[in-house]
C-alpha cells in the first residue's frame, strides 16, 4: 500500500472513529442527565400532590378534577398513584396508564430505603417514601418525557450531521495532506527510476524548505552527482585502462618476437630487461587494482603493524637487482620516535605505494641517487629527493589526476596511473602525498602519516 493510501485510510478510520466516541459519550451523557432531571420533575410531582391533599380535607370529584389537569399540564401522560401508612391507594389521577411494578416498588420502599427509580420501556418510574406531618406516605409515578426525548431526538441528528460533515471534511483534508506530502516522494521516485547514466545529470528542483522532503531530495541530488562522477571515471578508466593493457601487452608479444630472431647477445639481454620492466609494471598496476578493490568491497579496517624503514630497505634491496647503479641513500631526523615508524595498514599496497615513488626516483633522476628522509616527531614524514627536470605549476595540479604524464615523462615508460594509486593508498591509510619543488632541479615527494 502506498503512503498516500495509508495517510489516507488511517486518517479518514482514526479521527472520525474518535469523533464518534466522543459524539456518544456526549449523548450518553445528555440522555443521564436528562432522566436524573425528570426524575427529580417526579418527585416534585409526588410532593406537591401530597401537599395538595393534606390541605385539602374533602376530596371532591372536581378537585380530583383539577389536580389531574395540573398533572397534564406540568407532566405528558403521566399515572400519579399514592399509598399511605399501610400502603393502601388513597389517590390516583384520572390517566389510565398501567404501573406493573408498582406492587414491587411498594414491596421494597422503606424508611431505609427512601428512593426507588427503574424504566418501562420508554416511561420512566419513581417510587419514593414520603415523610410529612408525623404521616407516612407511598408515591409511584410513572410518566414519559415528551420535552426530554425530543431534545435526545434533535441532538442524536444533530450529532450524526456534525459527524458525517466532519467525516467528510477529513477525508478530503486527508486527501489534499497525503496528495501534498507525497507528491515530491512520488517526483523523486519517478526521477530515480528513470534517472539516465548517459544523460548530462539534472538535479531534482526543491522548495527552499528544511523539511525531510527537501533534505532527502538535496542528498538524492549529491548522490547522483558523486555516482555520475564514478560512473563517467568507470568509461574513462575502462576506455584508457583497455587502451594502455593492450600496449604493454602487443609490446610483451613483440618482444617475444624480436627475441626468437635476435641473434646478437648484447641486444638480447636489453630486450630481455625490456620484458622483465614491462611484465613488472603490468603486474604491479594489477595487484593494487585488485588489493584496493578487496579493501573497499569488505570494508575491512586495519590491523596489520609494520616499520616503514623495514620496508623501505627491503624495497631499496629488491631494486638494487634490478638497477645495481643506483644508490638510495635512507636518512633519519633526529631525534627518531621508534614508536612513530610503526604504522597500522596494508603493508602490501603501502610497499607498492613506496615501490612507485621509489622508482619514480630512478626514471626520473639525473644523478642516479635519491635520499629518503624519514622524520617521526609529531607525524611520520618520509620525503622521497632526487635530482632531475621539475613540473612546472599547471603540471601539478594535474599530477594525481587519472593517466596524466608530465613533460619531463617524454620517452620514458608508464602508464600514467602509478601516482594516482600513490595517492589513493595514501589516502586509505589516513595519510596524505604532495609533491614539492625544492629548486630548479630538485624533487621532493612528501608523505604524511598519522
Amino acid at each position: 500500500m502506498s503512503i498516500r493510501k495509508k495517510i489516507l485510510l488511517y486518517f479518514s478510520l482514526i479521527i472520525p472513529a474518535i469523533t464518534a466516541v466522543a459524539f456518544i459519550a456526549v449523548y450518553l451523557l445528555f440522555s443521564e442527565q436528562r432522566e436524573e432531571s425528570f426524575q427529580m420533575r417526579q418527585k416534585d410531582k409526588i410532593s406537591t400532590t401530597l401537599e395538595f391533599l393534606s390541605d385539602v380535607k374533602e376530596t371532591d370529584e372536581d378537585i380530583i378534577h383539577a389536580m389531574d389537569q395540573i398533572n397534564i399540564n406540568k407532566l405528558y401522560n403521566e399515572k400519579l398513584l399514592l399509598f399511605n401508612r399501610n400502603k393502601r391507594l388513597i389517590y390516583s389521577n384520572i390517566v389510565d396508564i398501567p404501573v406493573p411494578v408498582s406492587k414491587n416498588i411498594l414491596v421494597h420502599l422503606t424508611p431505609k430505603n427512601k428512593w426507588i427509580e427503574t424504566k418501562d420501556g420508554l416511561y420512566d418510574v419513581v417510587g419514593t417514601y414520603i415523610e410529612r406531618r408525623g404521616k407516612v406516605y407511598y408515591g409511584i409515578s410513572k410518566a414519559y418525557d415528551d420535552f426530554g426525548y425530543s431534545k435526545l431526538r434533535f441532538l442524536r441528528y444533530v450529532l450524526l450531521l456534525t459527524f458525517i460533515g466532519i467525516t467528510i471534511i477529513i477525508v478530503l483534508v486527508c486527501f489534499y495532506i497525503s496528495r501534498k506530502i507525497t507528491t515530491p516522494l512520488e517526483e523523486i521516485t519517478s526521477r530515480i527510476s528513470n534517472y539516465d547514466f548517459d544523460a548530462k545529470p539534472e538535479p531534482i528542483p526543491f522548495t527552499g524548505t528544511h523539511d525531510e522532503i527537501a533534505v532527502l531530495t538535496i542528498v538524492f541530488n549529491e548522490l547522483m552527482l558523486k555516482m555520475n562522477d564514478a560512473f563517467a571515471f568507470q568509461k574513462h578508466a575502462i576506455h584508457h585502462i583497455s587502451h594502455e593493457l593492450k600496449t604493454p601487452i602487443a609490446i610483451l608479444v613483440s618482444n617475444f618476437e624480436r627475441i626468437e630472431k635476435e641473434a646478437d647477445p648484447e641486444e638480447l639481454k636489453r630486450l630481455i630487461q625490456n620484458q622483465k620492466e614491462d611484465t613488472r609494471s603490468l603486474s604491479e598496476i594489477i595487484n593494487s587494482l585488485l588489493e584496493i578493490a578487496k579493501i573497499e568491497t569488505s570494508h575491512e579496517s586495519f590491523t596489520e603493524r609494520f616499520r616503514i624503514d623495514e620496508l623501505i630497505f627491503d624495497i631499496s634491496d629488491s631494486l638494487k637487482n634490478v638497477y645495481p647503479d643506483f644508490v638510495f641513500s635512507v636518512d633519519y631526523e633526529e631525534p627518531v620516535d621508534e614508536n612513530q615508524l610503526e604504522v597500522t595498514g596494508n603493508s602490501r599496497l603501502i610497499k607498492a605505494a613506496m615501490s612507485n615513488l621509489m622508482e619514480n626516483c630512478i626514471h626520473y633522476s639525473s644523478d642516479k641517487h635519491a635520499m629518503i628522509r624519514i622524520k617521526s616527531q609529531e607525524q611520520l614524514e618520509i620525503n622521497f629527493e632526487n635530482k632531475g627536470k621539475i613540473l612546472t605549476r599547471q603540471e601539478v595540479n594535474y599530477l594525481f589526476k587519472h593517466f596524466f604524464r608530465g613533460k619531463n615523462s617524454t620517452g620514458k615508460k608508464g602508464f600514467g596511473l602509478g601516482l594516482v594509486f600513490v595517492n589513493k593508498i595514501i589516502t586509505m591509510h589516513g595519510g596524505s602525498i604532495v609533491y614539492e619543488p625544492v629548486s630548479k632541479s630538485f624533487n621532493r615527494f612528501r608523505i604524511t602519516l598519522s
